[in-house]
Parts: C-alpha cells; structure tokens; sequence
C-alpha cells in the first residue's frame, strides 16, 4: 500500500511520538511518504483563483502544492497528524486544505479520492479533539473520501511527552497500536450513498450552469471531459 502523511507540526513532540507508533505498525510492505508543515507548504492560501479560473498547476505556489496533492492522488491511505491548537486544527493545516479546494466535489474531483481511507490523528492537553477533527474531515469528505476514521487523545498530564506518566504513554501506544491494526491490508472502498448523493448535486449544478455559459469555465471544462456532463 502507498500511506501519505501530513504532519501538521514540525516539532518531534507528543503528535510525532503518536504517529510514529501508528505508522511503525505499517512500515513493512508499505511505502510511506511524509510531509511536514508549515516546511513543506510555507505559503498561505492568497486568494487569486488561478487554480479554479485557469489550473492549479499555475497557483504561485504550485512547487510546494503539487508534491502533495501527487502524494495524495497515489496513496491508498491518508493519514493527518496534528495536534490541537485553540479547539480547531493547525492554521498550517487550514492553509494546505485551501488550496485543495479546486478539487472539492462542486468544482474538479478527482475519481481516485472515491476509494481512499483516510486518518486523523490528534491530541489535545484535555480540550475535545473532535472540533479539529471536524476541520480536516469537512475537507476530505468534499474531496470526496468517504472511510474517513478518527483518533483522539487527551493527554491531561502534561504536553511534553517526556513528562507523561509510563501508564498515561503505555494507554496511548496500545490504543494506536489497536487502531493501526486495521488498516495492515489494502481493502476496496466504494462511494458511500452521501456521495453518490452530492455528486448527482453538483452534476446537475454543472450541467444547468453550462447552458448559460458564453465561454465556458475551467470547472465545467473538467466535467465535459469527463463526459459527466454533456453540451445540449
């Protein structure tokens, strides 16, 4: 299997010590390909709309994009690592999922993203985990991932691993060892009914606007060569 990784922090803390025990459950026979932000997307989302008016391969900052969304495209698994800052997901985080707006379900999907598994992983000092989850789910759900799993830690202890208890370190490891467990064989994942539901949404969206397009956009461009949607 190809797993991607998107580590929402630099720094080799509580988050890398639980990804690493996830990921070691997977390393053999698997290619693994990681990124880490902001290092390897430094740039914020600045708004020009090249990506949905002409080609993302044209956004200003498509050398740091591409790499990843290439990464995204060829894996089997997805996998987000992050650790919770003020009850929502890393702004590095928000800014990489910005530009992959362009291939949300209502603009230029992507087949692929039909049948990939995704994860998130997070941890938080004691606030929920589940509103930041909320923010990366949101966005692979329109990219249109439908296995789509969580997993969650309060650390309550403390925020530097080394500083947790061997009890509170050794419940964390068996939970994400459990977890990762599930995903040591490649499984065939279809579209899910919600899916099939906004895709049909936007198909029809697509083909209502296309009869009041003089010149006709770079979205419904995509869906003609599709053949998702057809020219009266």
């Amino acid at each position: 299997m190809n797993i991607v990784l998107i580590n929402g922090t630099e720094v080799k803390g509580c988050t890398y010590h639980i990804k690493n025990t996830f990921l070691d459950e997977l390393r053999e026979g698997n290619k693994i390909i990681e990124f880490y932000l902001p290092k390897d997307c430094p740039h914020f989302c600045c708004g020009c709309k090249t990506c949905f008016f002409i080609d993302e391969n044209k956004c200003p900052h498509a050398e740091f994009t591409i790499p990843i969304w290439k990464a995204i495209i060829d894996a089997d698994i997805i996998v987000f690592a992050y650790p919770v800052y003020v009850l929502r997901a890393p702004g590095q985080i928000k800014s990489l999922l910005d530009h992959f707006g362009v291939h949300w379900l209502v603009h230029r999907p992507k087949e692929e993203m039909f049948s990939k598994r995704a994860i998130i992983l997070t941890q938080s000092i004691g606030a929920p985990n589940g509103p930041a989850q909320n923010d990366v789910a949101t966005s692979l759900s329109w990219l249109g991932v439908s296995d789509i799993k969580r997993l969650g830690f309060g650390l309550m202890e403390d925020v530097i691993w080394e500083k947790l208890s061997e009890k509170r370190k050794k419940m964390i490891k068996m939970k994400t060892i459990k977890f990762a467990k599930k995903y040591g064989n490649k499984l065939n994942v279809h579209k899910s009914i919600k899916h099939y539901i906004l895709f049909a949404i936007c198909k029809m969206l697509h083909q209502k606007t296309l009869k009041n397009e003089n010149n006709v956009s770079a979205d419904n461009k995509y869906w003609l060569k599709k053949q998702w949607i057809k020219k009266n």
